[in-house]
């Protein structure tokens, strides 16, 4: 889909392989920052104003025709659902041939749910065709053209925007896990496409791109165990949603009103995962004792976030373990209970459609056997464990390093450096840190590396890294490096760190081979116009 020099909008904390494809297509990448989760040390999703604004940022500086594609991941891994259908149109009142590239690795089974599929990539791809085809809505468009006529960038921030049926092209892709979430063999995976350019742009480059990147000696297993999950949810998805659904809820409602979870463990609420701007029908949570269960109809139809209730993040803070402690030493080790996402303070259960009552009843019995075990730990601590557990908890839930945002490219690494906008090629500086004489080291522990800034020198990473959790790049090649990230690093307690070599420090340009780019910029040259 990319070509090098193409811009690209990508959501930062997207699944890694996303930030390699950008080095591998050569695109001059925009990353746009999530909304923040600092009580859980995670993070959210893009606010559609925040997408708005890169692109007309791009648009003022006359950059609008390279903007290519849009990339986000839907639902996110804590289970944040864009409003899809708002996301395309808006973007494309701006930009009336953008691509989009949905990452709904962990949303394959939302197709058979009624409220799910509303937010599902191919779904709104359908629905916004169909529309911009009626009359109807060319009646709403000039109404809307009249009164938006001499609107300024502050006016579009805030208004829903509407694409001019005459120009708009509707190009959609969505990649999906197919075996994390529906039944089919490990690596079973699929990518969907609803494109109304395809056969004319895109057709012969995506074959060769697909061929390139797989084998010669396909996994008839796998395919077939592909097709076997998609009959299956034809026939029988719907029945199947709706159970996983189901247990997810009454996981919740246990979890929160058990008297032993609920002193150390509690479920996060959609009132803590989504910040009140992005929930426009209040809803707060799925269930609480004093009102009950909540319709949530009227969310998934207007808030620009909502959160899938099949993902269940459980707070651990209140036992004094973190995140991955807590996942290893007690879940998986003591009890056999795998899970696959933690953050600092938390751990993510999901449910999905081989999910049984059985299997909920054993992970409440496993929780209800842990707060008993620390009840009986606490009564017989002395006065200085107390002291010890009471720290570990408060560092937990109140000691929590600030999630530090996309810092910028160093201007070596940007094509137009200086003219406001934010895109870069981490290609270039990706491949310029084979070479080892141009790299060097700077430990972070101690102040050395504040002294480096101090002294009025940019620090610019050569490589990703990307701590887990919480899994995604707080550095890339080419970024320069802030004292928030440097701050967010020395706060973090995980033992896995790829692309950081505790022992030596973090992985830096040299000075001479940033003076040397910034003198004779050889990989990166201007396109033309």
């Amino acid at each position: 889909m990319v070509r090098p020099g193409d811009i690209v909008l990508v959501d930062r904390d997207c699944h890694k392989s996303h930030h390699y494809g950008m080095v591998l297509a050569g695109a001059q990448v925009v990353y746009l920052d999530s909304y923040p989760l600092n009580d859980f040390s995670m993070y959210g999703a893009v606010p559609m104003k925040e997408i708005k604004h890169r692109l007309l940022e791009l648009k003022a500086a006359g950059k609008l025709d390279r903007v290519r594609m849009l990339l986000l991941t839907n639902c996110t891994f804590d289970g944040v659902v864009y409003n899809v259908e708002r996301v395309m149109e808006e973007c494309l009142a701006i930009k009336p041939d953008l691509v989009f590239l949905w990452d709904e690795a962990w949303f394959a089974f939302a197709r058979f749910g009624p409220a799910y599929r509303r937010r599902t990539a191919m779904y709104c791809a359908g629905q916004l065709r169909e529309r911009y085809r009626s009359p109807e809505y060319r009646a709403d468009y000039a109404k809307y053209q009249e009164k938006m006529a001499n609107a300024d960038d502050e006016t579009l921030l805030k208004s829903r925007l509407m694409p001019d049926p005459d120009k708009v092209r509707v190009r959609a892709y969505a990649c999906q896990s197919t075996h994390k979430t529906l039944t089919a063999l490990r690596q079973g995976s699929m990518i969907h496409v609803h494109d109304q350019d395809f056969k004319d742009e895109v057709e012969q480059a995506f074959h060769e791109a697909y061929m390139t990147h797989t084998s010669t000696s396909p996994n008839y297993q796998i395919i077939a165990s592909l097709d076997i999950g998609r009959r299956q949810v034809e026939l029988e998805g719907f029945e199947f949603i709706q159970r996983q659904v189901e247990q997810a809820m009454s996981l919740r409602k246990v979890i929160n009103t058990h008297p032993l979870i609920s002193k150390y463990f509690h479920v996060v609420t959609v009132a803590e995962m989504i910040p009140a701007e992005y929930r426009k029908s209040g809803i707060k949570s799925y269930w609480d004792p004093e009102h009950g269960w909540t319709d949530i109809m009227a969310a998934w139809s207007e808030d620009e976030f909502v959160l899938d209730a099949t993902r269940i993040t459980l707070s651990v803070a209140g036992s004094g373990w973190d995140g991955d402690t807590f996942k290893n030493e007690i879940l998986m080790n003591k009890h056999g209970i795998q899970i696959n996402k933690t953050s600092r303070n938390t751990v993510l259960f999901m449910t999905n459609i081989g999910t049984t009552r059985s299997s909920v009843a054993y992970l409440i019995e496993v929780l209800v056997k842990i707060a008993r075990d620390l009840d009986d730990r606490l009564d017989d601590a002395s006065n200085v464990e107390r002291k010890i557990f009471e720290r570990q908890v408060k560092a937990l839930r109140e000691d929590l390093p600030p999630l530090p945002d996309f810092s910028c490219f160093h201007d070596s690494f940007r094509l137009s450096s200086g003219n406001g906008t934010p895109e870069g090629d981490i290609r270039s500086a990706f491949f310029l840190a084979y070479d080892e004489s141009k790299c060097e080291y700077v430990p972070i522990a101690g102040k050395a590396i504040e002294r480096e800034i101090a002294a009025g020198r940019q620090l610019v990473s050569t490589t990703f890294v990307i701590p887990y959790p919480p899994g995604f790049p707080i550095l890339v090649p080419g970024q320069v490096i802030s004292q928030e990230i440097i701050t967010f690093m020395r706060a973090l307690d995980v033992k896995e760190i790829h692309g950081y070599r505790p022992e030596l420090g973090l992985r830096v340009f040299t000075e001479q081979a940033l003076a040397v780019l910034e003198a004779s910029p050889s990989s990166i040259q201007e396109l033309p116009t």
